[in-house]
């Protein structure tokens, strides 16, 4: 696991010394990264550079050392990630005649390109990865990204050239370098909460899309294409349904033992995160299982007992017999991280449980280099709240006529949301205690616009969305593009749960969720592996008939079977909490005079982003508690400071 940059100097021609400088340069902003060792290759007959920051995890030597060229010199590469099943491949390649000098899997990735070329070798790779790769023979830079995303790659044209890295601080590193921001993205992030690819947060700098490649000639063209898609694997999924449940359990047990399998090959410590959930839990728990001794396992609580869950965790934990460690965090922690926050994520980035996604993989790193996580299950198991609504509502929508589906929309809107509290809410008087429904007002609220909406992709983005453009937040200078969701193929789905679960997988999961972890595992130099989304796990996940996931309104229906073998379901089974923190009553206490510094009219102004009256509102509505704003309000203040914090640079 490692960061990576480099240029092509095209437009310039910078010598050799000069572009050595501008990588080294890169390279040294990602040494967090990468803090076991760094290095620059520079090419003999092109202006050509790359740089590697490396965290040691296999082959530990001077062998596995990057950039690193291949055995006839023809490839070069940086590389950052795991190609787990390299051992596998190393073997067959020996039997074909190839030698290799270390142990590394980076030897076997360049090995391969020798033998199979590029474009075949890829489909052959089981991991996560971002690469680029100097074709000598073709004159050509290959940007590579791994199928679901799990490792970042941003690219661009600067003024010196064409340029790469893991992270968008080896742009800013670059003298002389504008980077302005795109409004357009600043329209998206605050609609999403991230700033969805392939765009990034400055003008002309992109991210490559999961699953694709972009090869750029040495004369400056440009071509980019796709080596797997999430729709390719839902049609492939489709054509070739399970309709057996046990059959279907004993098969999803081994893939996802296979997964975990595969990511205990490290020459380091290796742990896991684990919050107690069904995701989570599985992974330890195979995990375990596999290795044959205590797992280190780690855990992040919090002192308000509404947003806890380290007690779960601990139960399976205990359960399972685990090494167990575990922080609980208050205010003081999330304050002392918050000015953290834009350095560790480059651009603004506003999920609230990034804060205790560092502090979890802080608090790991003191003991392993190597942490497996949960993460994808929700997205490929039909496990988030909103698969559940989606289903309930659509088959609610079903029955309205469709003439009166526009003023019944209106009708809720219209009703305040106070209202909502004391018919369905907590403050409902003659409903049971679990049956009262959290933040009924804003569950309404969706509800209304799914009954508004044309199909499940708009109503996805209608319920998704933190702030819609008919809030005229934003004060645009031009008028925002389709993005990649836009833009993606629209897929008959057997129900609007699986419809929401396929916009998930291709946005949410790799530029909200794996976004996070890599971010903050990253920041302190541990690998994050995330075994549920091994591609043949996502691949096999979609030939499940959704009632094998979601039945009766219970999620993740063939997990839980599959987990149940190792974990009571007495111990993990319990309503959907998520990872979230108390950020409403923080703003209005701890994070206070934070907040209220960075949403002032005059620093508003002088960001010059967002409508102050429209932010005044909401952020004067929360403080008196007429509503819960806090997702709103967190959006723009990660922008504010992450802007701030660049104006200090």
């Amino acid at each position: 696991m490692c960061g990576i940059a480099g240029c092509i100097s095209i437009k310039r021609g910078l010598p050799r010394e000069g572009l050595e400088g501008v990588v080294s340069r890169m390279v040294e902003t990602m040494r967090h990264r990468g803090p076991d060792g760094a290095g620059v290759w520079v090419g003999a007959s092109r202006p050509v550079a790359f740089g590697h920051a490396r965290l040691s995890i296999i082959d530990l030597s001077e062998a596995g050392t990057q950039p690193m060229a291949s055995s006839s010199g023809r490839y070069v590469i940086t590389y950052n990630g795991e190609v787990y099943n390299y051992r596998e491949l190393r073997k067959d390649l020996e039997s074909r005649g190839a030698t290799f000098d270390g142990a590394s899997d980076t030897e076997v990735i360049l090995a391969m390109f020798e033998c199979f070329g590029i474009e075949d070798a890829l489909s052959r790779f089981i991991g996560m990865f971002a690469m680029a790769v100097w074709d000598h023979e073709e004159n050509e830079i290959v940007l590579i990204r791994d199928r679901l995303g799990i490792k970042p790659l941003y690219y661009g044209w600067t003024d010196i050239g064409f340029v790469f890295g893991s992270e968008l601080k080896v742009f800013e590193s670059i003298e002389g370098v504008s980077l302005d921001v795109d409004r357009i993205a600043v329209a998206e992030y605050a609609r999403r909460g991230f700033v969805p690819a392939p765009y990034s947060i400055y003008r002309g700098i992109r991210k490559l899309l999961p699953g694709h490649v972009l090869t750029l000639r040495a004369d400056g063209r440009e071509s980019h294409r796709e080596y797997w898609s999430v729709a390719d694997a839902i049609s492939r999924g489709v054509s070739d349904r399970v309709h057996d449940f046990d059959a279907a359990t004993e098969e999803l047990e081994s893939v996802l033992r296979e997964a975990v399998r595969a990511r205990l090959v490290a020459d380091v410590p290796i742990g896991a995160f684990l919050s107690g959930g069904y995701d989570s839990s599985l992974v330890v728990a195979l995990m375990q299982s596999l290795r044959g001794e205590p797992v280190n396992t780690y855990s992040i609580g919090f002192a308000d007992k509404r947003y806890d869950e380290s007690e779960f965790a601990s139960d399976v934990a205990s359960h399972l017999g685990t090494n167990h460690s575990q922080l609980i965090v208050s205010p003081t922690d999330a304050l002392n991280v918050i000015p953290e926050l834009p350095e560790i994520y480059d651009e603004p980035f506003a999920d609230s449980s990034q804060i205790p996604t560092y502090l979890v993989s802080r608090l790991a790193r003191g003991e392993v280099t190597v942490c497996l996580s949960g993460d994808g299950g929700d997205e490929l198991f039909l496990g988030y709240n909103r698969h559940i609504f989606g289903d309930r509502v659509s088959s609610l929508k079903d029955r309205i006529p469709g003439a009166l589906l526009g003023p019944a929309s209106k009708l809720l809107r219209s009703l305040p949301s106070g209202f909502w509290d004391y018919v369905v809410g907590t403050k409902a008087p003659f409903l049971p205690r679990r049956h009262r429904v959290r933040f009924a007002a804003d569950k309404v609220s969706k509800v209304a616009k799914f009954l508004e909406a044309r199909d499940s992709a708009s109503a996805y983005s209608a319920i998704t969305s933190i702030w819609a453009p008919s809030d005229s937040l934003v004060q645009f200078e031009e008028s925002p593009a389709r993005t990649f969701l836009d833009s993606q193929p629209y897929l008959d789905h057997e129900s609007v749960a699986e419809s929401f679960a396929h916009l998930d997988q291709i946005e949410y999961l790799p530029d909200d969720i794996l976004t996070k972890v890599d971010r903050a595992s990253m920041s302190v130099g541990l690998e994050a592996r995330v075994p549920l989304l091994d591609h043949r796990a996502v691949e096999f996940a979609w030939r499940l008939p959704k009632t094998m996931k979601l039945d009766s309104g219970h999620a993740k229906r063939a997990m839980r079977r599959v987990l149940y073998k190792y974990v009571p379901s007495s111990i993990v089974d319990r309503p959907k909490a998520g990872f979230a923190m108390p950020v409403a009553e923080w703003l209005r206490g701890p994070l206070r005079d934070w907040a209220e510094a960075l949403l002032q009219p005059n620093v508003l102004d002088r960001t010059g982003v967002f409508d102050r009256d429209v932010v005044q509102r909401e952020w004067a509505a929360h403080l008196v508690g007429k509503s819960d704003n806090s997702s709103r309000l967190w959006t723009i203040l990660m922008f504010q400071a992450w802007k701030e914090h660049r104006a200090g640079h």
